[in-house]
């Protein structure tokens, strides 16, 4: 039996072939980080919600040339992770800097 995390592997290798992106590389322990993130300072449905749309702003920042994918990748997910985590101290009420 294939454990987790060879399965999510084996998932996102499969994703990337039918999208034909074989040459993307994908740090999944990182989306699944800001999908925690996400979870658990906004909301558990905005985890999905917030990977994908950062997904999606690396993809146009990348596609449009802007940046490099890697370059955009790393700079969507941290501009949501930061995003959520501001999220969390404005609801308790927390002033963010």
């Amino acid at each position: 039996m294939k454990s987790q995390d060879e399965t999510l592997e084996e998932w996102c290798r499969a994703l990337l072939q039918a999208y034909e992106l074989e040459d993307v590389q994908i740090d999944v322990n990182t989306i699944l980080s800001l999908a925690g993130v996400a979870a658990h300072s906004v909301v558990r449905p905005a985890a999905p919600l917030t990977t994908f749309i950062a997904g999606f702003a690396a993809g146009l920042a990348a596609g449009s040339g802007q940046s490099t994918n890697a370059a955009a990748m790393t700079a969507a997910m941290e501009r949501a992770r930061t995003l959520a985590a501001d999220y969390d101290a404005e609801s308790a009420g927390t002033p963010v800097e």
